[in-house]
Formats: structure tokens, sequence, C-alpha cells
């Protein structure tokens, strides 16, 4: 699809004509998902991709489109069986290469994998996949490659800056990132990485003080999720249970955020049902996952969780448990 004719936030205005019958359905229904979409609106994205599958005939690329409706929905199964419905082009080996990632199946993942492209689409997800693998190195140098070629992209920076936020590189961090800062001030995800930044170089009082540029400006900090998981963290662990146990689905930290709370807590039972089925993928969760089973051991004299938590501590090479954030992508 093309750029709408219609900014996106004339989505009412396009539902008013669609029920007029002011135009053309098919069109408009097309316009109306492209805008729920780029809203955040996937669900009535889909109702509108699943109104032109159902009611007129569309071409096969719309499932293409209402796969990655419910992809964004965390429906992985209804995202796969619509992507292969799709033509076989390399929109739909990116979503299949997503939701591999994300349902963990390595053949499929591989197998899309080797039918990437050496283009601009096709490398940001294979840099995407690689930040979420926790393979920071790879994602920084395909970002930075990005970036060479399309330096106008200052979106780019900001995956940049992440990459060596995660790579605990903070002040490189914030300096690639106030180059997005420069044009886009009250971009929330762009100063929420500030202020995770500020907050390992500082402190959470730091790390709140900048996130203030944005309720200075109107911005309902609690309304986004990733801010509302960062200011429990900020706030060393401040009304953490009336807000982590929500974001566990969608933000991954929040899961270990909430161990960490639990254990400062004494509450080990508590911290053990959130990671006895986690299949640690970073030092950090190895990490936390051998602290709860080493707790349980010294706990109950259990051998079986000291055995646990000593294979989980020889895959990494310090122990050092600290809080830890989310990174908007």
């Amino acid at each position: 699809m093309s750029n709408p004719p219609y900014p996106s936030c004339h989505v009412p205005k396009l539902q008013f004509k669609l029920k007029c019958r002011d135009g053309e359905a098919k069109n408009l229904l097309l316009w109306i998902g492209y805008c729920a979409f780029h809203l955040g609106n996937f669900r009535r994205a889909e109702d509108a991709y699943q109104e032109l599958i159902n009611a007129h005939e569309a071409g096969d690329e719309v499932f293409l489109f209402l796969s990655a409706c419910y992809f964004y929905q965390q429906d992985f199964e209804s995202a796969e069986k619509n992507a292969e419905k799709g033509p076989n082009n390399a929109l739909k080996n990116r979503l299949l290469f997503h939701i591999a990632h994300r349902t963990g199946d390595e053949n499929k993942l591989m197998a899309c994998h080797a039918k990437l492209r050496d283009n601009k689409d096709d490398q940001l997800s294979l840099a995407a996949v690689h930040y979420l693998r926790s393979h920071f190195q790879e994602a920084t140098d395909l970002y930075k490659r990005l970036l060479l070629e399309s330096r106008d992209d200052l979106a780019l920076n900001v995956y940049v800056a992440m990459c060596y936020y995660k790579l605990d590189y903070y002040d490189v961090s914030l300096e690639i990132l106030q180059v997005y800062l420069q044009a886009f001030p009250d971009s929330a995800i762009a100063v929420n990485l500030k202020a995770c930044n500020h907050f390992k170089l500082y402190n959470g009082k730091a790390a709140e003080s900048e996130l203030k540029v944005l309720s200075d400006k109107g911005v309902n900090l609690m309304s986004n999720d990733l801010i509302r998981h960062n200011l429990v963290v900020f706030s060393n662990g401040d009304k953490a249970l009336s807000v982590l146990p929500n974001l566990i689905d969608t933000i991954p930290e929040a899961r270990l955020n909430l161990v960490i709370y639990y254990l400062r807590h004494n509450s080990i039972n508590e911290a053990y049902e959130l990671v006895r089925d986690l299949d640690p993928s970073s030092p950090q969760e190895y990490i936390i996952k051998g602290v709860v089973h080493a707790s349980i051991g010294q706990s109950t004299g259990s051998r079986d969780h000291r055995t646990m938590a000593q294979q989980c501590f020889q895959l990494v090479s310090a122990c050092t448990c600290t809080h830890t954030h989310t990174s908007p992508l």
C-alpha cells in the first residue's frame, strides 16, 4: 500500500463515509485498516480487513495485513495461519520470521532467515530479532550500517541508542539519542530511553525528572505501559504489585522485576512461580532464576534447587542481580 491520502487521525471520517457509502467500500476499508493499524488500534484494523475478506473481492495481500494485526495482539497462531494465505513475498517472509521468533520455532526461524535479502526492510527485521534475542552487538552493527546509508532516517538513532544502552554504554547511548531528541523532544519512547540511561548513570530521581518533560507537555504517563513499568523501577519497587503483574505478558522485564520485588520481600514461593517455567536466554535471566533456586534451596535444604542454582550461575561470569528496564521496540 502507498501512503494514504487521509491523515491517520481521520479514521472516524472514513467510518462515516463508509456508513454513507460515499465512495467505494473496498477502498475505504483499506484506508480504515491502514489508519487504525498505524494508530495502534489493531482490533479495529482487524475488523476492517476481515470485512474486506468476507464481503469484498480483496487481494490475497490483505491476509498479510490481517496477520500483522493478529501479531500485534499476541495471537501468533492466527497470525501465522493468515500469513500462510498471503502471497509469497518479502512481507510474508518477514511476518513468518517474527512469528517464528515469538513462538520459539527455531527451524522456521532459520528457514525465514535464509530468505532475507540485503534491503532495508529485511535488514531492519533481522536487526530487531537480533535485539530481541539479546544479540545486541549484532543488532548494533546492522543498525549502524543502515544509519550510514540513511542519515535522514532519524529513528535509526533511537535503535542504535537502545543497543548501546543494552551493552552498558550509557554515555554513548545518550549522545546518539540526542540527535533524535533534537528533532522530536516530546517523543515518549526517546525520553523514556533517556530516563533509563540516567537511572543507570545516576539514580531513580534523575530518571523520574527526565520523564517530567512528558508530563509537563500533558502526556499521561500512566497510560503508557512501558513508562508505568519503568516508574516502578525508578521508585525502587513502589506500586510493583499493582502495576507489574498486568504487564508480564507484554513487557518481558516486568516478570524479572516482579521476581526481584518478591525476593526483596521474602516472598520466595511467589518468585518461584514466576521463574519455574522461564527458559533463560540472557545472563540476567539465568542470574535471577539462579537466585530464586538458591533461596529455596537455602530455606528448605533442597539439594535439587541448589543444583539448579549452581547450573544457572555457571552460565554467567558474574552474579549482579539488579533492576532492569525494557527498551521500546
